[in-house]
């Protein structure tokens, strides 16, 4: 006469499932800073040894130079130019750059900053030198050069 239903379990509701997703989904691309610049110069790296690999990229603050390039990747002249962020610049528009960088970061990242120079293995020496002075001027005294291990082509 009385039959027992059978208990069974509610499902469950994934309604809000894409809303959730979607939150985090927005939350991590709000947070996340990615910095690529537009490169306007070509450069090759030269060969080194007992390279490290940078760890904190995000402290770090780039300087070009080499070869002015055209937006199809060829070059367009054998002068030597200087790229500061999307910029073609001049070493006079470096100092400037700095304090730019600076007023960008926090007051305890500035200690850690570090300007890296990518710097075609043709270039000059007097222009290396150049920048290195006018970053010593600004105390920008933590630099480092990019190079490629060698045998890698």
């Amino acid at each position: 006469m009385f039959r027992r239903k059978g208990k069974t379990m509610p499902e469950l509701n994934t309604a809000s499932l894409p809303d959730l997703i979607f939150t985090v989904l927005f939350f991590f691309l709000i947070v996340t800073h990615l910095r690529h610049d537009q490169l306007k110069v070509k450069f090759e790296t030269p060969q080194g040894v007992k390279l490290e690999k940078l760890t904190r990229k995000s402290l770090t603050s780039y300087i070009y130079v080499g070869k002015p390039i055209d937006n199809f990747g060829n070059v367009k002249g054998d002068e030597t130019v200087i790229q500061l962020n999307d910029k073609i610049a001049t070493i006079e528009d470096i100092s400037s750059f700095i304090k730019r960088e600076r007023s960008e970061a926090s007051a305890e990242d500035l200690s850690r900053m570090i300007v890296d120079i990518k710097a075609d293995k043709n270039v000059r020496m007097g222009t290396i030198v150049d920048i290195k002075l006018t970053l010593r001027r600004q105390n920008a005294l933590t630099i480092r050069y990019s190079a490629r291990e060698k045998g890698e082509d």
